[in-house]
């Protein structure tokens, strides 16, 4: 394992003891489904060269989706991709028409990141990296950075919505030569899904349309065919928590979600799109339900069904559906073993017949629930090594038989109304039942 960072030793404590999962140093507690990586690393292989992917990463509550698609997030950066996240929402959904799927390509777009900005808000630094370039190859073609840009931007103009992103970017590009703030923040603004009505745009930039529910996936094309533009390797678009769409009671809403979703599928399926990759993060429900998963969407069904000889032990991780394994009880132990010496000192650490005894103890209050879902697990066990770290006279032994533990019982599947209203709200980042540690 290479060295901690303080920076990184302190979010990955941080996140585990919330039960969310850390955006940084992620390398340094991984553990098991070497398999899903390996294919989602030949997905991100396959963006940036210029081809397309889309996966459905199904797992339980707890079972580490979000953690997966957070470490896949770290290998698009690395790989020179640029990455657009989000969780669904009864306010934020792909397909709507009340401003929902406007607020999550807005979300998405305030957490753009790269690899020099893995934290999100990478919009103007992609944009200023595009004009850049312009200028370098303006300077060695002795042409003017303009001409160079209306080059650049031209083929955007044959692509739905191009002309008026073309158009944007210029006027970027027009404050940055003239010092005008203002029009610069507006352009960004734009980009970003921040205007809400065409009449401010068109006030500010001269444009006549946004960013609106009924464009979110083309402005996504959009934005894939920029930044490689700008010089980076494409855009993958990660989102989770679309367990949400299964809970939308109106039928008609949800219907019209699965329907963008089918185009996006047929878009990638077919080769219509370009650098172009799509994550989604759901539960068994949320895709094999046939009232109200992407099972009840036929056309999606037949798309998503998994292959008939993957069984008996066989696994095709080809398709479009990828199921995350769950741990053993033995990668429960490797974590756990990684999370020891992100925290610890070699010279002070647990023995290994502590992790032991933590198992076993989780085992006989939650049975396979501790590692096969093991959020609650693993925030017991950085709560008991916090313990131990602040209190030096405290044996573990001592502790152990003192750890509540339960077992994650997920995100309550409460209903959510066309306008998305959620009559009762569950419990942020999953899990209705939150571990604790008394002493």
């Amino acid at each position: 394992m290479s060295a901690v960072k303080r920076r990184e030793r302190d979010t990955i404590i941080q996140a585990l003891r919330a039960g969310v999962v850390p955006k940084l140093g992620l390398q340094h507690i991984q553990v098991g489904r070497v398999g899903e990586i390996a294919e989602l690393v030949k997905d991100m292989d396959r963006l940036a060269d210029g081809g397309a992917a889309i996966r459905f990463v199904i797992g339980e509550y707890g079972s580490g989706k979000t953690f997966f698609l957070n470490l896949i997030r770290l290998v698009a950066l690395e790989k020179g991709l640029v990455v657009m996240s989000a969780d669904l929402a009864p306010d934020r959904r792909i397909y709507a028409t009340g401003g929902q799927a406007r607020a999550l390509y807005a979300e998405m777009a305030r957490n753009l990141s790269t690899r020099t900005r893995p934290d999100g808000g990478a919009m103007a630094s992609i944009v200023e990296r595009f004009v850049s370039e312009a200028s370098r190859e303006a300077e060695t073609q002795e042409k003017q950075t303009g001409e160079i840009i209306r080059e650049r931007l031209a083929h955007f103009e044959e692509m739905t919505g191009g002309f008026e992103f073309a158009s944007v970017v210029r006027r970027y590009w027009e404050g940055h030569e003239t010092g005008d703030e203002d029009l610069k923040s507006a352009a960004l603004r734009w980009l970003r899904g921040e205007f809400s009505t065409r009449t401010d745009a068109r006030a500010a930039l001269g444009v006549r349309t946004i960013v609106d529910d009924q464009n979110v996936y083309d402005q996504l094309k959009l934005m894939s065919a920029f930044v490689c533009a700008a010089g980076y390797k494409g855009l993958l678009v990660s989102l989770d928590e679309m367990v949400n769409l299964f809970k939308l009671t109106s039928s008609q809403a949800r219907n019209a979600n699965y329907e963008q979703i089918l185009r996006i599928l047929n878009d990638v399926l077919q080769g219509s799109a370009e650098n172009l990759g799509f994550l989604f993060g759901g539960t068994p429900e949320f895709l094999m339900n046939t009232r109200r998963g992407l099972y009840s969407y036929e056309a999606l069904q037949s798309r998503l069904s998994e292959n008939n000889f993957a069984q008996d032990g066989r696994v095709d991780l080809s398709g479009p559906v990828i199921r995350l394994a769950n741990l053993t009880p033995e990668d429960l132990f490797v974590l756990l073993s990684n999370i020891r010496k992100v925290m610890q000192e070699p010279d002070s650490a647990l023995p290994d017949e502590a992790l032991q005894a933590f198992m076993s103890h989780c085992s006989q209050r939650i049975g396979e629930a501790y590692f096969r879902t093991p959020r609650n697990t693993v925030t017991a066990f950085v709560n008991m090594l916090s313990v131990l770290e602040q209190n030096p006279g405290t044996k573990w032994f001592d502790l152990i038989e003192e750890i509540e533990v339960g077992q994650d019982g997920g995100d309550d599947l409460s209903d959510i109304d066309e306008n998305g209203a959620d009559p009762a709200t569950p419990p942020q980042n999953g899990g209705d039942e939150l571990t604790s540690f008394k002493l």
